[in-house]
């Protein structure tokens, strides 16, 4: 593929992400992507010949690689994990404040929606949370959790997270992610387990 198929294939992909993350998958057409991008109509079948779900699905991973890259990122040099999902925190607040509340996780809109119609973008949706969860969870082992104590904490900040991403949707206010983002912090750092083993209750 040439350089000019690379651009075409990448502005359809980023017109479908701001469509479908804002507006959802069912709510999201193929001439609305198509009119999005701005690329002619014939290539989205050439570059997505399986359509629409091929198309979203590039979507997500899309999305879901460059937060991943995010947490990574800040996992080597942020002071601890909660901070690491207070850096998303931040991020996606961000988000929401500069769309109206009509954006936040890039991928929360459609995973609500295909969880349970949709199987090819539902296990999209599930690996794209799996690997947010595993920087999580590996930063954790490296502060003394243990592996299925990492795994269970890291599942339960993200849950956190993105229940608040919901709520300040819905209330068009940052407020639940505040809450959230101090609940991440008592859950990760000042737990009464972690504090008898000599870990800080506060930073």
């Amino acid at each position: 593929m040439g350089v000019k198929g690379e651009e075409t294939r990448a502005r359809l992909i980023a017109g479908a992400r701001s469509l479908i993350e804002a507006q959802g998958y069912f709510g999201t057409g193929l001439n609305q992507i198509v009119a999005e991008s701005g690329a002619p109509r014939g290539s989205l079948y050439f570059h997505f010949p399986e359509g629409k779900d091929q198309l979203v699905a590039a979507a997500l991973r899309q999305a879901g690689q460059e937060v991943e890259e995010l947490l990574k990122s800040q996992a080597r040099k942020a002071p601890d994990a909660a901070a690491v999902v207070g850096r998303l925190t931040d991020v996606f607040l961000a988000r929401l404040e500069e769309s109206d509340y009509t954006k936040g996780c890039p991928v929360a809109t459609v995973g609500l929606e295909v969880a349970g119609s949709n199987e090819a973008l539902r296990a999209v949706c599930a690996e794209v949370y799996a690997s947010w969860q595993a920087v999580l969870a590996d930063r954790l082992a490296a502060e003394g959790f243990g592996p299925a104590e990492a795994e269970t904490a890291s599942a339960q900040a993200l849950a956190l997270l993105e229940g608040a991403l919901l709520l300040a949707r819905v209330r068009r206010a940052p407020q639940p992610l505040e809450d959230a983002r101090h609940a991440v912090r008592h859950l990760l750092v000042t737990r009464p387990d972690r504090a008898a083993q000599g870990r800080p209750t506060s930073r």
